[in-house]
């Protein structure tokens, strides 16, 4: 969008004291009922609007808002534009490939908003990218679930903070797990978000070292279907084109659906971090029971996702309302 067993206890420990995921207590649903009571709807037909431009929408969104969680919580800070001051985390090379279709989307949701009086700089970019996710999973198929709403905006955006806080395409289950327990998420919350890659692409030097040269005796990772990795290939050249991006799923790659876990059941997950959930044995019953209950895989992403959301939220004078997403006030 878009990835165990944490070795010890104090390894965990240190990483509930690092990352203060459990500051959602003011996170309720219909925060903005005596606010801006509209605001659902007012960001639902913004986000449809957009959805109807282009089905971009859809993955960039949802990877906007994964990767704005993970860096110090879901406070819309990677939305800062950088200045000559100061170097966002937007422009840090781990987010250099998101899409500004994800951008673009809470831009115009938030326009949309503050066209209401009674709305104007009543909304915080953090709430309305939450919403705005939401939206783009049910418009691609996915399930529609009640958003906790009630964040500020962060009041930091620096991209040496994104340093180490997102996951490689090449992690194994133990460096996942431990990426996401220390934001307060499961092994089954990580599956179930890792579910997201139904929808959207990859830029092929994302993935190539598995298609080429992947070791002496096999320059195609073992782990790869045979047949999907003729297609990377024919897609990706050997001298890739960083510009050359194909669909993570390329069965249905339009359909936020349980067809990612199917594809891993036949070694046709883009990545090594996607594969890795159905070759570990200890994951692998987890892919088997979403790729043949697609609710199950729903009921999942949504408690799922609804835990990623209270990341690190910003209280109090930790953080306010931007008049602009994309500028500190």
């Amino acid at each position: 969008m878009g990835r165990f067993i944490v070795i010890a206890l104090w390894s965990l420990s240190l990483g509930l004291s690092l990352y203060p995921y459990t500051a959602s207590a003011q996170l309720k649903q219909n925060f903005y009922a005596n606010i801006c009571p509209n605001v659902e709807n007012i960001v639902r037909n913004a986000v449809q609007k957009k959805f109807q431009q282009t089905f971009v929408t859809v993955p960039s969104t949802i990877r906007l808002f994964f990767h704005d969680c993970f860096v110090q919580g879901c406070d819309s800070s990677v939305i800062i534009q950088s200045t000559g001051s100061n170097q966002a985390e937007k422009d840090h090379p781990d987010n250099l490939s998101l899409a500004g279709d994800g951008f673009d989307t809470v831009i115009k949701a938030k326009a949309a908003v503050d066209a209401v009086g009674s709305c104007k700089n009543k909304v915080s970019c953090a709430d309305i990218l939450a919403m705005a996710t939401r939206d783009v999973i049910a418009l691609a198929g996915g399930p529609s679930y009640a958003v906790e709403l009630g964040r500020l905006d962060g009041l930091v955006s620096k991209a040496t903070n994104v340093e180490g806080k997102l996951p490689k395409p090449t992690f194994n289950l133990v460096q996942l797990n431990s990426m996401f327990a220390a934001n307060g998420l499961s092994q089954t919350d990580m599956i179930a978000l890792s579910g997201a890659h139904t929808v959207g692409f990859s830029h092929c030097n994302r993935f190539a070292n598995r298609i080429y040269n992947f070791s002496g005796q096999n320059p195609v990772d073992p782990t790869l279907n045979k047949g999907y990795a003729t297609q990377l290939q024919s897609a990706c050249p050997k001298n890739v084109n960083p510009q050359i991006a194909v669909n993570m799923d390329p069965t249905t790659p339009r359909a936020f659906d349980n067809v990612y876990f199917k594809n891993l059941q036949q070694g046709k997950g883009l990545f090594s971090s996607d594969q890795i959930l159905f070759t570990d044995t200890s994951s692998r019953p987890t892919v088997n029971t979403w790729a043949s209950n697609s609710a199950a895989f729903q009921n999942a992403f949504v408690s799922a996702i609804t835990k990623l959301g209270r990341v690190g939220v910003k209280t109090g004078n930790n953080g306010n309302i931007r008049r602009d997403c994309s500028a500190f006030n």
